[in-house]
């Protein structure tokens, strides 16, 4: 008789190799690489909670004609684990289409260790055949049909325990309804104990046996807030036991997007010790997407920007959208002293208060420009 109980690790989405457009190329290649390092996290983890099986739900890859070394680094990174075995199907990302990637790795071969179940058949996720795998992985980027459909039909060996395994959505996320649909209660109909997907890059618990992992790394400033970065470890104490899910962070950066409304001193203080305690440890783990609006004196200006110039180095990465409009009184243009500068200083504090918007627009630009290099100048005066 099975004695049928697993511990195991449920990831997904790590698309390796995705492409950050809006990084520079340090900060793009950083990204990139811990989209891999956080793979032998993900094994760390799997030692340390005695689980002896990861369960990876699809997009391994982010594009279907990765470069060879990219193709091969996942592998590698798995291969350092030769006493877990990760079981990997198919995604949107990483369809298994002919000649794609999958047979790719096929011609390659994959390490004893790792198992890239491309057929649907169940199959044994442990040396006992306590725990079965049943795979629902996509042959398409996009299928009109349930990938998790044969699932129920799927045949098992008595009293082990049914592990599904797919790519999808079970609501809408944001993208098309019809595509990649999984039927919400598919747990259930297919008698599984638990059903393991990818696909929404947040952790998301859909019911007692049905749960998106995320991707292990968070990805974009919309994810920070939903549960990303982070890998689950799943126990079963048998084939009809209610899965235990507990999250494990696994993901090395904080994405964190805030707003900001200045109008003196106090402000940009509070905003700069907002964003330095994001992580006041390790600040070169946290990326910033800042939105700033409101109006500056010149010198809450130039304090301004020391401020930006000082988290810009701080950060792994500090994005800004918008920024504070020019307030320039008659004592805010004494700081440009007399001549040719305080004349179109003046000029241009005038043209900036009156006219089109799109002129006032240009000439508050310009008078900011200046204002900073006029205080850079002195700034750099012996």
């Amino acid at each position: 008789m099975i004695i049928a109980a697993m511990r195991f690790v449920h990831t997904s989405d790590w698309q390796v190799g995705k492409v950050f457009r809006f990084a520079d190329d340090d900060t793009q290649s950083v990204l990139q690489d811990q989209r891999l390092e956080v793979i032998g996290r993900i094994g760390r983890l799997a030692r340390d909670q005695g689980a002896s099986a990861i369960v990876v739900a699809g997009d391994i890859y982010d594009h279907e004609i990765p470069v060879d070394r990219t193709l091969r680094q996942p592998i590698e990174r798995m291969r350092q684990f030769p006493d877990l075995c990760w079981h990997l199907i198919a995604g949107n990302h990483d369809p298994n289409v002919p000649g794609g990637i999958w047979d790719r790795l096929h011609a390659i071969g994959l390490p004893d260790n790792v198992r890239a179940h491309l057929d649907g058949g169940p199959a044994a996720m442990d040396p006992h055949g306590t725990a079965w795998v049943i795979p629902g992985g996509l042959k398409r980027r996009h299928v009109a049909t349930d990938p998790t459909a044969e699932m129920d039909s799927a045949e098992t060996p008595p009293g082990v325990i049914r592990v599904g395994l797919a790519h999808g959505s079970v609501r809408d996320f944001g993208g098309d309804e019809a595509q990649n649909r999984i039927a919400i209660d598919r747990a259930r109909r297919a008698g599984l104990s638990y059903l393991a997907l990818g696909d929404w890059h947040g952790t998301q618990c859909i019911d007692d046996r049905t749960w998106y992992s995320g991707t292990p790394e968070i990805d974009g400033f919309d994810r920070g807030g939903d549960g990303g970065g982070h890998a689950l470890v799943v126990d079963l104490a048998g084939p009809n036991a209610r899965p235990e899910v507990t999250s494990h962070r696994v993901g090395r950066f904080v994405w964190h997007r805030d707003t900001a409304t200045l109008t003196g001193a106090q402000d940009i203080t509070a905003l700069e010790h907002r964003l330095r305690n994001i992580d006041p440890q390790e600040a070169g783990r946290v990326l910033v997407w800042l939105s700033v609006r409101g109006a500056l004196p010149l010198e809450g200006l130039q304090t301004y920007q020391d401020m930006l110039d000082a988290l810009g180095s701080a950060l792994r990465l500090l994005r800004v959208d918008g920024e504070p409009t020019l307030l320039a009184d008659a004592d805010d243009l004494d700081l440009f002293g007399t001549g040719a500068v305080r004349t179109a200083a003046t000029i241009l504090s005038e043209r900036a208060g009156q006219g089109d918007p799109a002129q006032r627009d240009i000439a508050t630009a310009a008078l900011r420009r200046l204002a900073l290099m006029v205080h850079g100048q002195k700034g750099n005066t012996p």
